[in-house]
């Protein structure tokens, strides 16, 4: 795992916190998306299916920063779309680092070297550039639906590690991908230098163009168990080494679903990012009126029986961390040794 000790303190602190206050249900990042447009349209995603006039929209800086407070998770997620082109986002990410809140902007990065030109961010513990990235160049690129854009990403990450900047990679894995290309894909992204890398079978977007190559939960079982076996001890992975033992088949874990909350133009999205059954008009009624027995694998509900996305999962195994000796004990472990 590679996070940065201040991370990590600060994290432990809350969740410890919120456990110490009997709080059963907390959440631990905030999935803030300013915008739905974005300058790709990858055959995976379901945000960019939305008419053209709500593309056109996006949230003030204020009712940014409104649900970020009310939320209270301390770090922020900013994906989209691609924030890279909201209009303000620069003013957001600086409000958000003075907040001192870790900050995750999701970005495919082809418009990142430009915008580090314009210098429109300064390198900050608290600002993570985390590039999507989803394997190799010919994986990327078909993925993207659109040639040269994983070149273009690794010329931004290079030059944003130049500048002094955080950076991590987000891969998202869909159905016939190639463990041993992904291990190679790993070795790529520690040649270049990045901070961590996190990784997550997709989730169904019943709007995605590409409804065939959606993991299964089985298929990922398989996938993940070929990927992580006998890890590279070089490999830097940002995230819980529990969720990946999850990945692997090796953790049973139930979804967290209030634990990555998100807010968008519509409002607080129930139950996750993922589902739109709902919105609700604050944080409190988000947590207070949804039925989260209604989801989650043990639900029985459809629509969750083979989601294994981070957003659900990685909330789970971090609470599992620090919510017990044994998962803090095989965490560390984890940690330590490289073994997963």
């Amino acid at each position: 795992m590679s996070v940065p000790l201040s991370q990590m303190l600060t994290v432990a602190t809350y969740v410890l916190r919120q456990r110490l206050a009997g709080r059963p249900r907390y959440p631990l990042v905030l999935m803030l998306e300013p915008l739905f447009r974005c300058n790709l349209a990858c055959a995976g995603c379901g945000k960019i299916q939305y008419p053209a006039q709500i593309l056109k929209k996006h949230l003030t800086v204020e009712r940014c920063l409104a649900a970020v407070d009310e939320c209270g998770a301390p770090m922020v997620s900013i994906p989209g779309g691609e924030p890279l082109m909201y209009p303000e986002i620069g003013r957001l990410v600086k409000e958000l680092v003075a907040r001192r809140k870790f900050v995750y902007l999701c970005t495919n990065a082809v418009l990142l070297r430009a915008k580090l030109e314009d210098g429109l961010f300064e390198p900050s513990t608290y600002l993570s550039f985390s590039v999507h990235m989803d394997g190799l160049r010919e994986e990327h690129d078909e993925a993207v639906c659109r040639d040269g854009v994983f070149d273009e990403a690794v010329d931004a990450i290079r030059e944003a590690l130049r500048r002094g900047f955080r950076v991590t990679t987000n891969t998202t894995l869909f159905d016939g991908a190639n463990p041993l290309r992904m291990r190679e894909f790993f070795d790529a992204m520690m040649d270049l230098g990045v901070e961590g890398m996190m990784v997550s079978p997709g989730y169904s977007y019943s709007k995605a163009p590409d409804q065939e190559h959606f993991l299964r939960r089985q298929r990922a079982h398989e996938l993940f168990s070929r990927m992580f076996s006998n890890p590279a001890r070089r490999w830097k992975f940002n995230q819980s080494p529990l969720f990946l033992r999850f990945l692997m088949g090796k953790q049973d874990f139930e979804c967290t679903p209030w634990g990555n909350p998100t807010y968008n133009m519509f409002g607080w999205q129930r139950p996750c990012y993922l589902l739109q059954e709902g919105y609700a008009g604050s944080f409190k009624e988000l947590l207070e009126t949804t039925r989260w027995e209604a989801y989650g694998r043990s639900s029985g509900n459809e629509k969750c029986r083979d989601c294994m996305v981070h957003c659900g999962y990685e909330p789970t195994a971090v609470h599992h961390t620090f919510g017990s000796w044994r998962g803090f004990r095989d965490s560390v472990v984890a940690t330590v040794s490289g073994r997963l």
